[in-house]
């Protein structure tokens, strides 16, 4: 039987994907943030990829100061608000809190942090502008974490900023690739409008950079280009079968999911493979929309998943059953997904082997791939002198983000491989300066 009925109406889906980090009260972020120790060398700070001030901004929402907190949290990370929600707090800020060392439970950073970047959201208050205009203009491509954070950055230096984006809304991840249960759309675009409005910045939607003439147009017409373009669409797994119906990829499920809710289909019985953050996701998702079974498969033991400790726990909290040291061999059915037929594996001396005639079929009706994103090589070997390394990251330097073509700077997954939305976000803040330095000539 399913856990979660499926949803026919906005109000069905919203119930089903209820916020997992919901919005605090006043009174509520008024007693956690009393909760707070203050610690000296807040190890809270050092565990935070964005280095937010953390007792500052806590400090400043327990004395009512609450625009002064989103401030601090702001200057530090421009998705200060999204952050607060999808950032993976449990292994981060929460994960360093000294409180863990009793047992007791860790304070609540991230809602602390979406509580005061909303209040300044939804109050439209001018806390920052752009820098005194240098006469430089910097092309940003990407309007995701990575894009974004780049160009409220480059404004606040001075520079004119143009972000060309593929597709017809802003926020790349924060937008199409997380779990509707982590943040809805409309706390989204709401960040976007406003840090838009803040400083300033042109973004130019459904304007797809794809071809050598589009870049040349871009070198001919800026100062500098950022790459903020992420990953590309699921891994193929080059399995006999892969093509049948409902057999897709993981983040094309999730992005259809944010984009089209309610009016998407899950299968009766659905099975998840991979053992990584978002093979939790589309389990969890897949469980919300009304699948009956779902089953996550991984090719390796329970603790050898990639995946975070509480994210598995969210996803067998609505259902969801684990199905370990399996490998698929052929998505099998008639046109459409009938099932999947495995082998059985064990990991020896750190390798995934095969049992010899261990082959059993798990029936389903839709199968989701968990199996990776592409890197997108295609696009990045038009930019002459731009290199790759052997997995298709671009190569930059650590410090400023320049990559072997002096113009193009990079940050977020196209350079990393693939993190977190506050990894790109902090990036590329350091590389907007790094953008700064090379065309100041400091």
């Amino acid at each position: 039987m399913a856990e979660y009925p499926t949803p026919t109406t906005a109000q069905d889906f919203a119930a089903n994907f209820a916020q997992i980090k919901p919005l605090m009260s006043n009174t509520e972020a008024l007693y956690e943030s009393s909760r707070c120790l203050f610690c000296f060398d807040a190890p809270c700070i050092k565990a935070c990829p964005s280095g937010i001030d953390i007792p500052q901004f806590i400090r400043q929402i327990n004395s009512g100061n609450t625009t002064g907190a989103a401030k601090t949290i702001y200057e530090a990370n421009y998705f200060g608000n999204a952050c607060g929600k999808v950032c993976p707090t449990e292994v981060l800020c929460e994960g360093a809190c000294v409180y863990n060392l009793n047992e007791q439970k860790p304070i609540e950073i991230g809602r602390l942090q979406s509580h005061a970047t909303r209040k300044v959201i939804d109050s439209g208050q001018k806390l920052f502008g752009p820098g005194a205009a240098n006469g430089r203009k910097v092309a940003v491509i990407g309007a995701g974490p990575a894009g974004i954070s780049a160009a409220c950055e480059l404004r606040a230096l001075g520079y004119e900023v143009d972000v060309f984006e593929a597709r017809a809304q802003p926020s790349g991840l924060t937008l199409y690739g997380v779990a509707p249960y982590k943040i809805t759309n409309e706390e989204t675009l709401a960040e976007m409008d406003y840090l838009e409005q803040q400083f300033g910045y042109r973004v130019h939607y459904n304007q797809r950079i794809s071809s050598r003439e589009d870049l040349q147009r871009l070198e001919d017409g800026y100062d500098a280009i950022f790459l903020g373009i992420g990953l590309g669409a699921t891994n193929a797994l080059l399995l006999p079968g892969e093509e049948r119906q409902h057999c897709v990829g993981a983040v094309e499920f999730i992005e259809q999911l944010r984009t089209e809710q309610q009016h998407v289909a899950v299968g009766r019985k659905v099975v998840v493979l991979g053992g990584g953050n978002t093979a939790m996701d589309a389990a969890s998702e897949s469980a919300r929309m009304g699948a009956e079974d779902v089953v996550l498969a991984y090719r390796r033991g329970k603790d050898e998943m990639g995946a975070y400790e509480f994210e598995y726990d969210l996803a067998k909290s609505v259902g969801v059953k684990g199905l370990f040291n399996v490998a698929p061999v052929e998505i099998i059915g008639n046109g459409k997904v009938e099932g999947v037929r495995f082998i059985r594996t064990a990991t020896v001396d750190g390798q995934v082997q095969v049992v010899p005639g261990s082959e059993f079929v798990e029936s389903c009706d839709m199968v989701i791939k968990a199996t990776g994103q592409s890197k997108q090589t295609g696009f990045l070997h038009l930019i002459p002198g731009l290199q790759l390394d052997g997995k298709g990251r671009i190569v930059a330097d650590a410090r400023t983000g320049q990559t072997t073509n002096p113009k193009y700077f990079a940050s977020g997954d196209a350079l990393n491989g693939g993190a977190e939305v506050v990894n790109a976000a902090a990036e590329a803040k350091q590389t907007a300066r790094g953008i700064h330095g090379f065309l100041s000539g400091n």
